[in-house]
């Protein structure tokens, strides 16, 4: 605001010296008043840089505060922040979108500048001429209000090219994930077809975006460029008729050109707020989101024995499933269809809760508990769990003040000792991103090793080895019975390496329980659970 009112005097001081020194030929009124020229150009420029310094910084802080509160929600444990949204979608509202409602807070600043220096060319010209300043004064109001107006369309593109960015990011994101899947089934072709066709629309949605910035950039300069020009004209007007000198036409033709940054600035002011309102919207809509389970008030049993009832359970596939899992036994659940596998995992980990029935932990409700509670007690380690770039011994501790010693039962049982064996720095040598410097299979050993690891009273395995070889599957089938002694351990899997080991295997079809029973006794005796266990 400092620098625009210097910049807005910077004409009036020049309209004084032409009628005070330069009209009269006083040469020492002419260096003092460019001495007074110079001290504000001084002002103006340390103004600017102060200010510019200062705002910048706000729209940042406001951008990371806004990434913090949308990481915050999207790992909440009660999770829905994700709900209906690939993961790169989250990304670039976490980015662009975040970065675009902290520029709205920057521009404010810049708003608050250029109605300063409106204020201060008001103010000048209506010590000039009467007329002059109320032209400005009342002219501006219905000026913004059209500018205001005419931003509607570019706020509704705005969303929808973020939106479509957004979709961009995520399935690129999806592509990238699945690439060694993709090339194993010589589906390039299509994945690349199928991205090219987002890409394509999100590229048509930033020039439609584009295209309705620069019609209200040109509107709006438009009509501040007939505003100017009326100012200019009436000047011109009030000097022929006597009723201003030449220094003061100069000093109002000069605040006449200098009201044209102003506009230009509320004009980049209201586009960014235009398009930081449409970020906004989006950035609100995940933070609202409903979460997709709710905290509970009952304390979690201490110490948990690891016994889970599941009694009349329904959700998605699964209807009114009846399962107990006895303190410290190896159980198999063996189903052929992989969204009763999903849902049964969703139930247990509790990122949803049924929609009838009830799930028990020592005799207490899940739903009762608060989800953290749930998950330091009871650990679901997904098929397709990611490993991070680090070294192998930290992605098996997993934040752990632990060292090789304590994690070598861990380590041992899953084979990934066998792993670290065959890499340059062992158990030390830093992995690439999501693990990819590994095969298939020894990125299963490792994240079969962290959750080993956690040791926590019951563990939920989803088919912890199918990119592994069977002679090495059978060796971790034997030593998962012995690490796992005393704590109830859960393997949702058709491995029959692995549920040769099991205590009893459970059988899903059709969202119901159909078999219960020792491998064994299952492939002898059941015809379906032979043809999924066994084909």
């Amino acid at each position: 605001m400092g620098h625009q009112a210097c910049e807005a005097l910077v004409p009036v001081v020049v309209g004084v010296i032409i009628d005070d020194a330069v009209a009269k030929s006083s040469t020492d009124t002419l260096l003092r008043w460019l001495l007074v020229l110079a001290v504000l150009f001084l002002v103006l420029s340390t103004c600017y840089r102060t200010g510019a310094r200062i705002t910048e910084g706000v729209g940042e802080r406001a951008a990371h505060r806004l990434r913090l509160d949308l990481g915050a929600r999207v790992l909440d444990p009660r999770g829905g922040a994700d709900a209906d949204r690939l993961p790169g979608a989250l990304t670039s509202i976490a980015t662009n979108d975040a970065r675009r409602v902290g520029s709205a807070v920057t521009v404010l600043s810049y708003g608050a500048a250029a109605l300063a220096a409106l204020a201060v060319s008001a103010v000048a010209l209506l010590r000039i001429s009467v007329p002059l300043g109320l032209l400005v004064l009342l002219g501006i109001p219905p000026l913004l209000w059209l500018g205001h107006r005419i931003s509607g369309p570019l706020e509704r593109r705005s969303e929808t090219e973020q939106e479509r960015a957004a979709h961009a990011s995520g399935v690129a994101a999806d592509l990238v994930a699945g690439l060694r899947v993709l090339k194993g089934m010589g589906a390039e072709p299509a994945a690349v077809s199928r991205y090219r066709r987002t890409s394509q629309d999100s590229l048509s949605a930033a020039l439609r975006a584009a295209r309705s910035r620069a019609g209200h950039e040109g509107a709006v300069l438009a009509l501040t460029g007939v505003f100017i020009a009326v100012i200019g004209i009436v000047g011109a007007y009030l000097a022929m008729d006597g009723r201003i000198s030449i220094g003061e036409l100069v000093a109002a033709v000069g605040l006449a050109q200098f009201l044209l940054g102003p506009f230009q600035l509320l004009t980049y002011v209201n586009a960014e707020f235009a398009q930081g309102r449409a970020s906004a919207r989006r950035i609100a809509e995940v933070l609202a989101a409903p979460a997709a389970v709710e905290p509970g008030g009952a304390a979690l049993p201490t110490p948990v024995a690891g016994r889970l009832r599941l009694r009349g359970v329904t959700l998605g596939t699964l209807r009114g499933i009846d399962l107990d899992f006895t303190p410290g036994t190896l159980t198999g659940v063996v189903t052929r269809d992989p969204a009763a596998a999903r849902d049964l995992l969703l139930c247990l980990a509790r990122e949803s809760d049924p929609v009838e029935g009830v799930i028990e932990l020592d005799g207490v409700a899940l739903t009762g508990l608060d989800p953290d509670d749930v998950r330091r007690a009871v650990l679901v380690a997904a098929h397709d769990a990611d490993l991070f770039e680090t070294s192998l011994l930290d992605n098996v501790r997993a934040g752990k003040d632990a060292g090789v010693a304590e994690l070598e039962p861990a380590l041992t049982a899953s084979a990934a000792d066998d792993v670290a064996g065959l890499l340059p720095d062992g158990v030390d040598t830093v992995l690439a991103e999501r693990g990819r410097s590994l095969s298939g299979g020894q990125r299963q050993r490792v994240a079969l090793a962290r959750a080993l690891a956690a040791d926590r009273p019951v563990l939920v395995l989803h088919d912890p080895t199918t990119a592994v070889d069977t002679v090495t599957e059978s060796r971790i089938a034997a030593r998962l019975r012995e690490v796992r002694r005393g704590r109830t351990t859960v393997l949702v899997t058709t491995s029959p390496a692995l549920l040769a080991v099991t205590d009893r295997v459970v059988v899903l079809d059709g969202g119901t329980v159909t078999a219960n029973g020792r491998h064994a006794e299952l492939v002898a005796g059941d015809e379906a659970y032979r043809a999924a266990v066994l084909a």
